[in-house]
């Protein structure tokens, strides 16, 4: 009775870290884009940003800002650090959503393909003009990406199906349909009439935060925020998972169905943001990793957790983006790039060999 007293003990103490790691996670993205809007080429400086955001979220007070300061803090600098927070966290629970239920800690929620198909379809529109509905100019470059990136999920799932839906089969068909999308991708680029055409695809594929816009924040926030709380619901079912299929289906959980769901929910949130941000590597991988250092493999906590770490992450990593080469700047993705290689080759040095048997 006593050893059950203690380890109830003991598990109730780590729920209360876990529960304070999320707390001080949430604090610390807040301060961290509070920080952000306030630094740049422009002159607003941190307490110009704390006024203008008081004086929109507490119009009573009556606190007066100047017309300039108050357009280059809510309408340039706000929407790009809340796509940020968006975008970091969307990738960042997909990401450890698909290493739990796929049982691989390297593998992120690109592995079926998405972000070659969005870059193919985003070449495509930017290239050609070409788009599988109508639109124009950014407007279908964004329904492109969207489109290609849905169509490779589709494509891996029924390749997978006909091998009966096992993990092995998901991510091998992922990786082709990847390989496919690339060449195709290099075939447009290689057949790009100009240069330029080649320059605004390239750019596109390092990912970027500089179009955000209040329209864009209200189209991708909603997306991504069911598609995440969707993924913690099946949070459970992933713990189990985690303990291989036999002992999932004695527990009565039908892992051929909730890899098909976790598929859908991760390709509808990755796709919504790399159709608005382009392709931004490596948070979707290394923000599970982080995550387990501080708290642990529960997926309860896990996936909320590293959506939150995720958000953190891209956002000081678009800052750094802003500020590196001011007043111009670089895009986003080379940032995460350059954290996310020695970060992935730390894991692969530092883990067991008979881990990888």
């Amino acid at each position: 009775m006593s050893k059950a007293v203690e380890l109830k003990r003991l598990y109730g103490k780590g729920k209360k870290r876990k529960v304070l790691a999320l707390f001080l996670l949430v604090i610390s993205i807040f301060s961290a884009m509070v920080v952000s809007v306030s630094l740049g080429a422009g002159s607003p400086r941190f307490g110009d940003a704390v006024k203008v955001i008081a004086s929109k979220l507490f119009p009573f007070l009556g606190i007066e800002v100047g017309t300039i300061t108050q357009t280059i803090i809510w309408n340039l600098r706000l929407p790009r650090a809340i796509m940020a927070i968006i975008a970091g966290a969307g990738l960042a629970a997909s990401g450890a959503t698909m290493q739990g239920v796929l049982r691989n800690p390297l593998v992120s929620s690109y592995i079926l393909g998405i972000s070659a198909a969005a870059g193919f379809g985003a070449a495509l529109a930017i290239v050609f003009g070409a788009g599988v509905i109508g639109g124009y100019g950014h407007y279908l470059v964004i329904a492109n990406a969207f489109l290609f990136s849905v169509l490779a999920m589709v494509m891996v799932y029924c390749i997978a199906r006909i091998r009966a839906m096992t993990i092995e089969t998901v991510i091998l068909a992922g990786v082709a349909v990847g390989y496919l999308f690339s060449a195709m991708l290099s075939l447009i680029q290689y057949l790009a009439p100009q240069s330029e055409a080649v320059r605004a695809v390239v750019f596109w594929l390092m990912g970027g935060l500089d179009s955000a816009t209040w329209q864009s924040v209200q189209v991708v926030s909603p997306i991504v925020l069911v598609t995440v709380a969707l993924m913690v619901f099946q949070s459970w079912n992933i713990n189990v998972l985690s303990m291989g299929e036999d002992v999932a289906a004695s527990l009565g959980v039908n892992s051929k169905r909730v890899l098909a769901i976790t598929m859908v929910l991760e390709t509808l949130a990755t796709a919504t943001i790399i159709a608005f941000t382009g392709v931004i590597g490596f948070v979707c991988l290394i923000s599970p990793h982080i995550t387990r250092m501080i708290i642990g493999s529960d997926h309860r906590f896990l996936i909320p957790c590293s959506a939150l770490v995720g958000a953190c992450l891209l956002l000081c990593s678009d800052t750094v983006a802003r500020l590196v080469l001011q007043p111009a700047e670089l895009p986003v993705g080379i940032v995460t790039s350059m954290l996310g290689v020695p970060f992935f080759l730390y894991i692969l040095v530092s883990r067991r060999r008979q881990s990888w048997r």
